[in-house]
C-alpha cells in the first residue's frame, strides 16, 4: 500500500515567498519520506485563505519529482473550464511530468464559484459528463467532431496528446451512488473521500464494479482514498495532535458549503468524528487500523493532508517525518484486497449453503 500527500491552503496572510518556499520543502520531505503520489485540489476566490492554482504549480512541481513519483488533481473542477482548454493544458502537464500525471475530476460543490464565471451552478453534473467526453476525444482522436448541449465541435484538429498512451488515469470524484455510476463509465477510479465510512465503501464498490460491467469496461482493482493518518506517542497524544492539525480547517469546509461536513458535530464530538474517518493512534495502532481497513475493501493509495493552515513549514516536515519513520515502511507491506476479490466473497457472503440467494 502507498502514501500519497494532498497540498492544500495556507492563510491568505501567508507572504507568497513563504508559501512556496513551504510548499518546495513539502514535496521534498514527502519524497524523502517515501510518499509516491502528489495531488492537489482546485478552489478559486477563496478569501482568507489561499489556493495555488493546480495545473501551473504542478508543473513546477514536475521539475522536483524523483523517479516513481506520480503528481495529480484531485480533483480539477471541470465544468469551470472549456473543455478543449482543459484538455490541452493536462496534455501539456503530462508532457511536462514524463508521463506521472493523474488527473482527478469533480463537478464542484461553491455557488459563489460558478456564480464568478457565470456557469449555471445546477448544470454542473452534466457539464461535466460532457467535458470527460470531449477531453478523451482531444486526447485520442486527431479530428474531434461532437455535438452535445453544452459544446459543439467540428472538425477540430488536436495537436497535443499525452505522454501517457492513451492518456492519464482520470480518477472522478463521487459523493453519492449516481456519482459512482458517472465515476466508472467515464474514469478510471472513484477516489473516496475521508468522510465516507467503511460500510458505505462497500456498497458503493458494488455500485462501481456493476456501472463498470454494465457499460463494457474493465474491472478497476483498487481505488485511491483520502484519510487522514495521524501517529502520536500515545493515543490521547494522536487525537490531540490531529485536533490541533485539522480541526479549523474541517469547520471551515462546514462553512463554506461542503455538505458532508457538519459544524456542530465538529465543534460538539470532535474526537467522534476523528475516530470514525481518520486513522488515529500509536504508530501500531494505525498500521492495525490500515491493515483492517485493506482487509475490507479495495484502496491504494492513502492520500493524507500533511499541511493544514495554522501548522508551521516546520511543523509539516515534522509530521512527514513521523510517517517516514512510523507509518511508511508497514504500509509497504500491505496488501490491500482487490475489488475483485471483495465482490466475489460478498456474492459468497449472500448465498445461503443450499445455494439460495439470502
Amino acid at each position: 500500500m502507498d502514501l500519497g500527500v494532498i497540498l492544500g491552503d495556507v492563510h491568505s496572510t501567508l507572504s507568497p515567498r513563504e508559501h512556496l518556499d513551504g510548499l518546495l520543502r513539502q514535496v521534498e520531505a514527502a519524497q524523502r519520506n517515501g510518499v509516491r503520489y502528489i495531488v492537489m485540489g482546485h478552489h478559486y476566490i477563496y478569501g482568507n485563505l489561499r489556493w495555488l492554482q493546480p495545473i501551473p504549480t504542478l508543473a513546477r512541481i514536475a521539475a522536483e519529482l524523483d523517479p516513481g513519483v506520480k503528481i495529480g488533481t484531485m480533483v480539477v473542477q471541470v465544468p469551470l473550464f472549456h473543455p478543449v482548454a482543459l484538455a490541452e493544458e493536462l496534455a501539456t502537464l503530462d508532457i511536462l511530468t514524463r508521463g506521472n500525471l493523474i488527473v482527478g475530476a469533480g463537478a464542484g460543490y461553491r455557488r459563489e464559484e460558478f456564480a464568478a464565471f457565470g456557469v449555471d451552478f445546477d448544470r454542473r453534473f452534466a457539464m461535466m459528463d460532457e467535458a470527460l467526453q470531449i477531453i478523451r476525444l482531444m486526447w485520442t482522436q486527431d479530428e474531434v467532431d461532437f455535438h452535445g448541449r453544452f459544446w459543439r465541435l467540428d472538425g477540430v484538429k488536436t495537436h497535443i496528446r499525452p505522454w501517457q498512451d492513451p492518456h492519464p488515469p482520470i480518477w472522478i470524484g463521487a459523493l453519492k451512488d449516481s456519482g459512482v455510476r458517472r465515476s466508472a463509465r467515464l474514469g478510471d477510479a472513484w477516489p473516496v473521500t475521508p468522510e465516507t465510512r467503511t460500510d458505505d465503501m462497500h456498497r458503493m464498490f458494488g455500485v462501481y464494479a456493476a456501472a463498470r460491467h454494465k457499460h463494457g469496461r474493465p474491472p478497476v482493482a483498487r481505488h485511491p482514498l483520502r484519510r487522514e493518518i495521524v501517529p502520536g506517542a500515545t493515543t490521547e497524544d494522536a487525537f490531540r495532535r490531529f485536533e490541533s492539525m485539522a480541526r479549523e480547517r474541517l469547520l471551515a469546509y462546514a462553512q463554506r458549503e461542503l455538505d458532508t461536513r457538519d459544524a456542530t458535530a465538529l465543534t460538539e464530538r470532535f474526537r467522534q468524528v476523528a475516530a470514525a474517518e481518520a486513522i488515529v493512534g500509536t504508530p501500531d495502532d494505525c498500521l492495525g487500523q490500515l491493515r483492517a481497513l485493506a482487509a475490507q475493501v479495495p484502496v491504494d493509495p492513502v492520500i493524507v493532508r500533511a499541511q493544514w493552515p495554522d501548522m508551521t513549514a516546520d511543523d509539516v516536515v515534522a509530521y512527514l517525518d513521523d510517517l517516514g519513520r512510523d507509518i511508511v515502511p508497514g504500509m509497504r507491506e500491505i496488501v490491500s484486497i482487490d475489488a475483485r476479490t471483495m465482490a466475489a466473497s460478498s456474492a459468497m457472503a449472500s448465498t445461503s449453503p443450499t445455494g439460495e440467494v439470502r
